[in-house]
């Protein structure tokens, strides 16, 4: 009789996974938020993970975690590989479904600036599917399934990201509320409105300004710049608003700039293309339709 040994097993594929992000981010919580799992779940994986290799891969201590010299060396190549992975699904998606892209971006500008954007492309390439999937953090477009995303950064730009704009704040309001703000320091009679994300918005654009006159920059924060708008839509204050996430408002008289001060601000709104979408044949109409409409 044959005799049919069991094969030895290699590692999970999760718990390389959850090693390299750790590794990468030099953090378990961190890991966790891209993986979409818990922190205890990354923790087992690489409790697993040293068990199969049958020595430690992190030393844990009170400020955190850190690569043992052997998982430091190793990282790299576990890098790219899931990166290499990730290259070949971004393969496989343009192979099956061409005409359908994925964009990741702020719930603001997924509400504000993409949808006549959007509607604009659908009316030029209607056999083209565009999936809006609205997110804080801007995704890894190499290693998950996203073609595009959009976000604000203050980062140099890269061989696969476009500019679309300057990110340019200034305070907007309702032509009533404007029309009892001669002077700046009338605003110190209004609620100041401003959105958690960027919380600094009006220290900012104050400090950049000759008359300042001590303003108290408390006002109201909220954690959605939606609900920042719609209360300045209705009288409730004065926002401190991006100036892609207003335009229309602008254009159409509903909100009006009291004051011409405008401050540039640190950062763009910059478009990133996936490798997927880099080899595109759509790429040229998206670009005109998404960021030349912008220029």
């Amino acid at each position: 009789m044959p005799v049919s040994p069991p094969r030895p097993k290699g590692p999970h594929l999760n718990a390389l996974r959850a090693f390299e992000a750790a590794a990468r981010l030099g953090s378990f919580a961190a890991a966790a938020e891209e993986l979409s799992v818990t922190p205890g779940a990354v923790t087992q994986h690489i409790k697993t993970l040293e068990a199969w290799a049958e020595a430690p891969l992190f030393v844990r201590n009170a400020r955190g975690v850190a690569l043992t010299p052997m998982a430091e060396a190793l990282v790299p190549e576990f890098t790219r590989a899931f990166d290499q992975l990730g290259l070949a699904v971004h393969a496989l998606r343009k192979q099956v479904a061409p005409n359908k892209i994925k964009l990741a971006t702020l719930p603001s500008l997924a509400q504000y600036w993409l949808p006549a954007r959007l509607g604009r492309l659908r009316r030029i390439a209607p056999d083209l599917q565009v999936s809006v999937i609205a997110l804080e953090e801007a995704p890894n477009l190499v290693r998950e399934p996203i073609d595009m995303s959009l976000f604000f950064t203050a980062d140099p730009l890269g061989p696969n990201d476009i500019e679309v704009s300057q990110d340019r704040i200034f305070p907007i309001c309702t032509p009533e509320l404007a029309a009892r703000q001669t002077r700046l320091e009338d605003l110190r009679n209004e609620t100041l409105l401003r959105d958690s994300t960027w919380s600094d918005d009006w220290e900012r654009w104050l400090s950049a300004q000759t008359d300042q006159g001590g303003i108290a920059t408390g006002g109201t924060e909220h954690s959605l710049f939606a609900v920042a708008l719609e209360e300045a839509r209705h009288g409730g204050g004065v926002l401190m608003a991006h100036e892609a996430l207003v335009q229309r408002f602008l254009d159409s008289g509903e909100l009006v700039r009291p004051f011409a001060g405008i401050v540039n601000l640190p950062r763009k709104l910059v478009l990133r293309l996936s490798p997927k979408m880099i080899r595109s044949d759509q790429l040229a109409l998206i670009n005109d339709v998404l960021v030349g409409a912008s220029k």
